[in-house]
């Protein structure tokens, strides 16, 4: 790394101070001195003393998400380890497997290579074996597929599973396709079958009650194929925002379908019970019901079953049915995954022109050696699941950072350039992968199914790991490595950090900032410019070239998306977790030419996602709330809304005024309904409308509420907003209160259709820390506080 980069290592800028560089300034400039970190308690200050001492390339938000969720505490909560001692506690855990195969083996050399990739943050494995890795629980793999019968012996010994499983840290992927239909008749008990989606909400309400606690919360993929009868009510389960929030829902679709989708014709339905064709269906009509509730609340996803079956390594073990929680990853019932990523921002020679293949090799082949190490050592929650996941030795190696990637060779994400990086990267992995793989074959065996596999039927050498690459979504573990997620681009240019007095500031990805120091564009007002509109569209003093090179997700069409997933789908074992990201404005006509493009290019499932389509919806100008009456409330009322940006998500201000344009009655909604910001908003908003049909004045109530501080003010057009209660006193003094300032800067942003405000980037509320989530790679991860709906 270069002395530069290290510098800029805790990230991005200080506003309020451009010569901060990141550094609290109240904080000891005296080096705290851990002689042995594991013997006692560290705060946030110390990991960071140690992290800078060790030359770990941390970002501060990466140091936070360590200390929440994955560095070991005792049983008052506080922290007893350091990142560098997690690292170490991994390597030794997993590189103890080799004494299994050979009792002379140089263990401690092949800890060294895993903590030195660990270390630089170059491949990170998934959460839970960080998180357990030499610990108690030891329970390594992120996710598992259940089967599911059609009995109820079957399908609560699944629920109960499951149950294990999350409270292990993993998650769990299902078919529900075995299930018989609603009404069909049960000969044992002449009874009526209440069908697969009522058996969806008993899993649910199971893992609501298992993810109370831990530090990974448990999360499900349900599946249904396109043929069941009850495909219609499959597709429609998740209507509404508060229903089945434990599961993503995906459509397995198949090739026969897809031929009656394009001519036009019905398809069979079929009863997984008897195997009877029962009816049929437009699949037409199927797809646009599909289409539709993907463009209205992002499920359901699609999976191309037949494709994915295709290349099954080990058909003679089984069907697959099922995928894990994003979809990347099918699994035969019982296997678990074993995943990590490469980061490719690491993978960039110094000069920014070349890719070091060389730095990436080796990162493969040690990989390679450590997931495959994690089958032999990690604690199985299940004995089925250790047997069958032993059986064919399945890993998944990905990658991370492809956007800094592409930013450091100064190649646009949306170009025909970076969709050959892509191809020629991921190919190089999973040659690179397959050839180490064979070769800890040599050395220890092939995987136990591999005489029946494919392979052997090919005439291939034997290979130890029946797969060996997927693309997982790396929300949490992109963060703790300081890189862009996945195979995404850039979702935003700026967000906020985290500092003294838990004020949050805004800064700007460390990779934009240094450009413009090599530009000398490191000006003040330009990079507030970026912070308030967060993307480069309408700052003139920015060139093109640079606009290009930075774009971020929701300025990139999404058959670029597409293209994008296609393109390392084409050099990946298994499969591709990716978000197509679309506006608000977007059409379902849109979507569907994108469910057709992912067909077309080959990708074995597509997950989209409609920017707001689960948020709160909008309240346009006019539109009026009913609610209880208060006081001396007319009859009708006129209002408009106004939409202002806060910590905790975008906030809606509705007023309503009498004839006289008397302020009467305040409604506050943010977030998700139900949350706890949510209540509060509203509680305040009765609070004021009482007052005001009490004749409290105006200039009272925004006295009481304006400079209330939360712990996430932000900026809008220039004026900050402290809190919720801040932002509405500011809206009542501006537009109400005698004491208000025409010339002043104006913080009123009424709704329009064309406004800028109206298409901002929104998303799911955390309900952790309340900041909006990202939604990409199949999931939604709060970047702020590592919070994932995926676990």
């Amino acid at each position: 790394m270069s002395a530069n980069a290290n510098k800029n290592k805790i990230d991005m800028i200080n506003l309020f101070d451009p010569d901060d560089n990141g550094h609290d300034s109240d904080k000891s400039s005296e080096i705290i001195g851990i002689s042995n970190p594991g013997d006692q308690n560290h705060t946030l200050e110390d990991i960071a003393e140690v992290v800078d001492r060790e030359k770990i390339d941390f970002t501060e938000n990466a140091i936070k998400v360590l200390e929440r969720r994955y560095l070991k505490k005792d049983d008052k909560g506080d922290v007893i380890e350091t990142p560098s001692e997690m690292f170490r506690r991994v390597a030794s855990a997993v590189a103890s497997a080799d004494l299994f195969y050979d009792p002379e083996a140089d263990v401690k050399s092949t800890e060294e290579k895993f903590y030195s990739v660990l270390k630089n943050l170059e491949f990170l494995p998934n959460s839970p074996t960080l998180m357990n890795a030499g610990r108690e629980l030891n329970q390594l793999s992120a996710c598992f597929v259940l089967p599911i019968e059609d009995s109820m012996n079957s399908i609560f010994e699944a629920v109960k599973n499951t149950a294990l499983i999350h409270k292990s840290g993993g998650g769990t992927g299902f078919s529900f396709s075995r299930i018989r239909p609603k009404n069909d008749i049960v000969k044992s008990t002449k009874g009526i079958a209440s069908g697969p989606i009522s058996f969806l909400h008993v899993f649910d309400a199971a893992t609501e009650t298992v993810k109370q606690g831990g530090t990974r919360r448990g999360a499900n993929m349900a599946i249904l194929r396109v043929d069941h009868p009850d495909i219609m009510d499959f597709i429609h389960c998740k209507d509404g925002d508060n229903v089945l929030n434990n599961f993503n829902i995906s459509v397995a679709v198949t090739e026969e379908f897809w031929k009656a989708l394009e001519s036009g014709k019905e398809y069979n339905l079929i009863n997984p019970h008897s195997g009877e064709v029962v009816g049929s269906l437009s699949a037409r009509k199927v797809f646009d019901e599909m289409v539709y509730r993907a463009w209205e609340n992002g499920d359901p996803g699609i999976v191309f079953i037949d494709r994915i079956n295709r290349d099954n390594m080990v058909p003679q073990i089984g069907e697959i049915e099922a995928t894990n929680p994003c979809g990347e990853q099918p699994l035969l019932p019982f296997e678990s995954c074993n995943l990590g990523s490469i980061n490719l921002s690491k993978m960039v020679k110094e000069n920014k022109t070349e890719i070091d293949y060389e730095r990436l090799l080796s990162t493969v082949r040690v990989a390679v050696h450590f997931l495959d190490n994690v089958i032999d050592v990690n604690s199985y929650p299940l004995e089925k699941i250790e047997r069958q996941t032993k059986m064919t030795r399945k890993i998944g190696l990905g990658v991370m950072g492809f956007a800094d990637m592409l930013i450091k060779l100064n190649v646009p994400y949306n170009s025909k350039r970076a969709l050959e990086i892509a191809e020629e990267v991921m190919s190089f992995i999973n040659n690179e992968a397959k050839k180490k793989s064979q070769e800890i074959a040599l050395q220890r065996g092939e995987f136990p199914a591999f005489q029946e596999s494919v392979y052997a039927k090919r005439n291939e050498p034997p290979i130890r790991n029946a797969t060996r690459t997927t693309i997982a979504p790396t929300g949490t573990i992109s963060i703790i490595a300081g890189c862009s997620s996945g195979i995404e681009p850039l979702f935003a240019l700026s967000f906020t950090r985290h500092v003294m007095d838990d004020d949050r500031l805004p800064e700007i990805n460390p990779l934009f900032l240094e450009r413009l120091k090599e530009l000398d564009l490191d000006k003040e007002h330009i990079i507030r410019k970026v912070a308030e509109k967060g993307s480069l569209n309408e700052i003139d003093e920015i060139p093109d070239e640079i606009k290009k090179v930075f774009c971020t997700s929701h300025e990139i069409s999404p058959e670029w998306h597409v293209r994008m997933q296609a393109a390392f789908q084409k050099h990946t074992d298994n499969a591709v977790s990716k978000t197509v990201n679309f506006s608000n404005s977007a059409t379902v006509e849109d979507v569907s030419k994108v469910y057709r493009l992912a067909h077309d290019l080959g990708c074995k499932g597509v997950t989209i996602y409609r920017d707001g389509s689960r948020s709160k919806q909008v309240l346009n100008k006019g539109i009026k709330k009913e609610t209880k009456k208060f006081g001396s409330r007319p009859s009708i009322l006129s209002g408009t809304t106004t939409k202002l940006n806060t910590g905790q998500g975008s906030l809606y201000i509705t007023i309503n005024t009498d004839d006289n344009n008397h302020p009467v009655e305040v409604f506050a909604n943010i977030g998700k309904s139900g949350g706890d910001t949510a209540a509060l908003s509203e509680a305040i908003g009765r609070l004021i409308s009482i007052a005001l049909q009490k004749n409290v004045k105006v200039e009272e109530i925004c006295k009481t509420l304006i400079g209330i501080t939360g712990s996430r003010p932000v900026w809008n057009n220039g004026i900050l907003v402290k809190s919720v209660p801040d932002a509405i006193g500011q809206i009542l003094m501006e537009r109400f209160g005698t004491k208000n300032n025409p010339t002043k800067k104006s913080l009123q942003t009424d709704l329009k259709k064309d406004s800028p405000q109206f298409q901002e980037i929104s998303g799911p509320e955390c309900p952790e820390c309340g900041s909006t989530m990202e939604t990409e790679g199949g999931c939604s991860v709060c970047r702020v506080c590592g919070y994932s709906h995926c676990g």
